[in-house]
């Protein structure tokens, strides 16, 4: 563990062990009113909660699980296959009003910390690309963080997700509706609430117009996602 990355250790009992290797990082907000609230929260047994970092919009990192434990970030929630999000994945709570508390832009000085953190992340697991998502891509009918606002666009600029697609096929790529929810099952997402499944994908990937409809857009965008990564180019 590279310490320099952190500030400071505040160890949660809110955690177990893996059973799965870890392949995914998913990034949370707090929706509280502080970082020393969200912390608070998440080191009580009771809230059976917890993350592996909590970083403050100041930009200092906590530790909370250590890596190779199991933290309680994920609920229920879907990704690729993996029911055991938890598990599989890393989680990382950024302190954030979020849409319930007045939602705004990320503070610069977080995503700061969160670059080096995420990068030494991404680089000791091997993680793909396509791995680093949001609460809402895994657990769509339940979840909208980190939201619209959140600058993935900066984290792709490093490579540490991947970046929207900018050069769209043209022409309609799917037959139906029910094509489109079945190539989006298959690119990762629960399908099981198709209008959530579609808010969850806009959020991420056209957050300028999230209403849950299947538009000519959308359709292009899931099949670019799904051309590169038959390719081989979204590792």
């Amino acid at each position: 563990m590279s310490d320099e990355l952190v500030h400071r250790e505040q160890l949660s009992p809110n955690r177990n062990e893996r059973k799965l290797p870890i392949s995914m990082v998913v990034i949370h907000y707090t929706e509280m009113e502080s970082a020393d609230a969200a912390i608070t929260r998440m080191c009580d047994p009771e809230a059976q909660v917890s993350a592996h970092y909590c970083i403050s919009e100041a930009g200092e990192v906590v530790r909370l699980v250590p890596e190779a434990e199991r933290a309680w970030h994920a609920g229920v929630s879907y990704w690729r296959g993996h029911k055991d999000v938890n598990s599989a994945s890393i989680g990382i709570e950024l302190d954030h009003p979020g849409h319930g508390l007045g939602y705004r832009e990320f503070r610069d000085a977080q995503i700061d910390a969160l670059v080096p953190l995420l990068a030494r992340i991404v680089k000791q697991y091997d993680i793909a690309r396509a791995n680093v998502v949001g609460h809402s891509d895994i657990a769509p009918q339940r979840k909208i963080d980190p939201g619209e606002l959140f600058p993935w666009d900066r984290l792709a600029e490093y490579g540490l997700c991947l970046a929207r697609p900018e050069k769209l096929e043209l022409g309609d790529p799917f037959d139906n509706d029910a094509s489109f929810y079945l190539a989006l099952e298959r690119f990762g997402y629960d399908i099981s609430d198709g209008h959530k499944a579609v808010e969850a994908f806009q959020r991420r990937w056209r957050p300028e117009r999230i209403d849950g409809q299947v538009d000519g857009q959308v359709r292009a965008i899931l099949y670019r996602l799904l051309l590169d990564r038959d390719r081989g180019l979204t590792r």
